[in-house]
């Protein structure tokens, strides 16, 4: 009688499939991994795919094993994540890659990974920037005679945020005006 193969360890298969996804995101091909494992190619992707491996198109493959075009690629990583403040994240989707092969060309490139709180400090730093700009922007539109419901139109922002952005900029605030029908003094009855 045929025996049947005892059942697979699931931590081996979980090891086997975080091995695979290494081996490929390093830029092995799934026929070279195919190859080395002696899996079938239905296995190596399903591996792949439970290792949440993020699949690369043949011509993604072939530009990463390009040492020049790599090299290049790498380079346009770190000046991103550097001069830009860039995430890993964003970094894999500029290159086309996942976030540990784009940690990997930063890392070839001579860059070296920040933490969260580092680019959470560069990303506020940035933001408050551009912030200040726009409250420059828009008290010298404010001084020139805008209203502020029209300049919360055209930015897109509440009221209440170009209000706070005119006090951040230090405006000096027209007094408000009614609205509405002239109230008319007239003798009681």
């Amino acid at each position: 009688m045929n025996q049947q193969p005892p059942p697979a360890d699931a931590k081996n298969e979980e090891v086997t499939a975080r091995t695979l996804r290494e081996q490929y995101e390093s830029g092995a091909t799934v026929a070279e991994l195919v190859a080395t494992s002696g899996l079938s190619y239905g296995t190596v992707l399903n591996r792949l795919r439970e290792a949440g491996t993020v699949m690369r198109t043949s011509w993604q493959t072939r530009r990463m094993r390009d040492g020049q075009a790599r090299r290049k690629l790498a380079a346009h990583l770190r000046r991103l994540y550097e001069q830009h403040g860039a995430t890993l994240t964003e970094l894999a989707a500029a290159g086309s890659v996942s976030r540990r092969a784009a940690r990997r060309l930063l890392i070839e490139a001579g860059g070296t990974p920040r933490t969260t709180q580092q680019t959470l400090r560069i990303r506020s730093a940035t933001d408050a920037i551009a912030r200040k700009k726009l409250a420059v922007s828009l008290r010298a539109r404010y001084e020139a005679g805008a209203s502020v419901p029209k300049l919360a139109t055209e930015c897109s922002y509440s009221v209440a945020t170009v209000y706070r952005l005119l006090h951040e900029a230090n405006t000096h605030m027209r007094p408000r005006h009614h609205h509405g029908p002239a109230r008319t003094r007239g003798k009681r009855s």
